[in-house]
């Protein structure tokens, strides 16, 4: 793919309901052509999931139904992982996907092989990126974690991707958002926070635009240390 002059839009999926349509889901398909290419070629960066086979399989097939051309695993998981083998494969493809599966995992693997400032090198060339459920999360800007998962006392953010300069969730709709709740009292007040349902999605422009797609996607913000739900942000007009 031909570098751009900057930063392309970022898509941040929720997955779950509608995302495994046999017709394909629709958001996947705009996300893919975005890209300016007819079957462009996908980096499947698997790091969040262990680079699990068989989900690798899975995805990449549905992607494929979606308009991808050839998805090819970028392998930094393991002792199959070979960072410079993954570069090469991220480095070609004509657009970049994280996958889902466990956030600090994910982030943790990006980071001890020392990939972060790669990857982001080629977002600002203006690679695009896209992630669905915790892959969305990793793209954003921190997310929380918990010495003890039964005290919200202790719980602290660790750095994400930050492509996307925001706070979000994905499909926490079924419990409340508790975690993205727990975040944003942790980041400076007013900051809104955005819970993305399943069979949703966001996009952020380069000049920080945000566009909800697919569904309304709700918004949070810390106000006083309460945790209160604002207007939600809704997809534009047709």
């Amino acid at each position: 793919m031909e570098k751009t002059r900057g930063p392309m839009p970022i898509y941040l999926l929720a997955g779950g309901r509608g995302s495994r349509r046999k017709d394909g889901d629709p958001l996947l398909t705009r996300v893919l052509s975005s890209s300016g290419i007819s079957r462009p070629s996908v980096a499947y960066i698997g790091a969040a999931s262990e680079d699990d086979r068989s989900f690798f399989t899975m995805l990449s097939l549905y992607l494929r139904q979606c308009g991808a051309g050839k998805v090819t695993l970028a392998p930094l998981v393991g002792k199959r992982a070979k960072v410079e083998k993954a570069q090469a494969i991220i480095e070609s493809a004509d657009i970049v996907y994280v996958s889902g599966g466990d956030v600090e995992y994910g982030m943790q693997v990006l980071e001890q092989r020392q990939i972060l400032p790669f990857l982001r090198n080629l977002y600002e060339q203006g690679r695009p990126f896209f992630g669905i459920s915790a892959g969305s999360i990793m793209l954003a800007r921190q997310w929380v974690r918990w010495r003890d998962p039964n005290d919200d006392a202790t719980a602290n953010l660790f750095p994400c991707m930050g492509f996307a300069s925001l706070f979000c969730d994905t499909h926490g709709e079924g419990e409340g958002w508790e975690e993205l709740r727990v975040l944003l009292r942790l980041v400076p007040q007013g900051t809104p926070g955005y819970g993305i349902p399943s069979g949703a999605a966001l996009c952020i422009y380069p000049d920080g635009r945000v566009e909800a797609l697919g569904g309304a996607v709700h918004c949070y913000v810390n106000s006083n240390g309460a945790v209160t739900r604002a207007a939600d942000l809704l997809p534009l007009p047709k």
